[in-house]
């Protein structure tokens, strides 16, 4: 019975139930989207986007447009410095990404600074799911659907990019359109998540689930489901931790999203450290 009231006594708030379909939906599309991270090595730039995004939150609330058109547009420009950047420099990515991320951070703090007070700093760089509004919640159902059947539609041609972008270029495949349609879906993911876990936790977010599920499994189909599913789960989760334990959401969230990692790390029947040194003791002569 006592189990049975941790789950459902949250549910008698509005807020909380709001919360819920909130993280869920976001632990969804950021779980798919981080299985094409993941192959394509792109922790670092989750990073930049979810960070670069931070001057359009800030302009955005000073014109008293939503925050997520804000986002959007700053998370664009940023992916489109960054392709930018490398296609004419010799610069190589990660050094271009560190550079973009870290101004668009910093001209959004000096922003903060200069803005009236009541633009509340720790809601940009943590989250607030339990304040969101319906608005929020159509909101990320809008995104979460755009980005969902982009990903449905070319799902070959981007893992095909993510996994050998030589190839997809010999047969054809436009990889600068690829390159940049994939970064304008992590920008538009980074936006779903800023309500859940904020700016500087929605990366994790991005490449928690998708790392888990690599190291679980080695078909893609595979991999994406298990990445919902932990995505899911952990977003969930999290949000009733968080209402019980009265904690950050977020920071909930991605605990556990991390406790998952280090459980499929250490257990993972074929990747995992206990199977890598069964291995290693089996082939030892």
């Amino acid at each position: 019975m006592e189990l049975l009231q941790w789950f459902t006594t949250p549910l008698q708030h509005e807020f909380m139930v709001k919360a819920i379909l909130v993280s869920a939906l976001v632990g969804v599309v950021c779980s798919v989207l981080s299985c094409y991270m993941t192959l394509k090595g792109w922790a670092l730039m989750g990073d930049a986007v979810s960070h670069a995004v931070m001057p359009g939150v800030v302009i955005a609330y000073v014109l008293k447009i939503p925050l997520a058109v804000g986002a959007f547009v700053f998370g664009l420009c940023s992916v489109i410095a960054i392709g930018y950047i490398k296609a004419m420099t010799r610069i190589k990515e990660d050094t271009v990404i560190g550079l973009v991320f870290t101004g668009f951070f910093a001209f959004g703090l000096v922003l903060v600074s200069k803005t009236p007070s009541s633009i509340d700093l720790t809601h940009i760089l943590f989250g607030n799911v339990l304040g969101i509004s319906n608005q929020d919640i159509i909101q990320t159902i809008v995104i979460s659907l755009i980005t969902l059947v982009s990903i449905a539609i070319l799902r070959k041609d981007l893992l095909l990019f993510c996994f050998d972008p030589t190839h997809a270029r010999s047969i054809g495949l436009n990889t600068g359109a690829l390159y940049y349609i994939l970064l304008s879906l992590l920008s538009l993911t980074a936006v779903a998540g800023l309500q859940t876990v904020g700016i500087i936790l929605v990366v994790a977010m991005l490449v928690t689930p998708g790392a888990t599920a690599y190291l679980l499994t080695d078909r893609f189909d595979h991999m994406i489901l298990i990445a919902i599913a932990s995505g899911v789960f952990s977003s969930v989760m999290g949000t009733y931790i968080s209402y019980h334990i009265d904690g950050a959401t977020g920071g909930c969230i991605v605990v556990l999203q991390t406790l998952l990692f280090v459980v499929a790390m250490i257990f993972a029947p074929k990747h995992g450290l206990l199977a890598r040194t069964r291995k290693q003791f089996t082939e030892s002569p």
